[in-house]
């Protein structure tokens, strides 16, 4: 079960961008992130006027690895460990542990 889900609000810790704040783009099969604006890298590209793409260089951002990143909690403004459970029921929910109160 992945903890990190797309649209989720992170904070680096660990890198060149530790301590940027962003959200999950794009969650690669494995565990690895695309977040927004984090990692940011730039590329060469080269023009193709048949598809109307233009060149230069392109700046786009790169996955990161998901050890690398927290879930950002709003209330204490820092990131925090994620843990998973699972209900009576058998479902699987992955929570922050002040968030939730079991």
């Amino acid at each position: 079960m992945r903890k990190i889900k797309k649209g989720d609000e992170v904070v680096v810790t660990t890198g060149k961008d530790k301590g940027k704040r962003g959200n999950v783009l794009r969650v690669l099969d494995d565990d690895r992130l695309i977040v927004e604006n984090v990692n940011v890298v730039k590329k060469h590209q080269k023009p193709n006027p048949g598809a109307g793409v233009a060149g230069g260089i392109m700046q786009k951002e790169a996955p990161i690895q998901a050890s690398n990143v927290m879930l950002f909690n709003p209330q204490t403004s820092k990131g925090e460990r994620v843990a998973s459970r699972r209900w009576k029921t058998g479902a699987r929910c992955a929570f922050s542990s002040p968030l939730v109160k079991w």
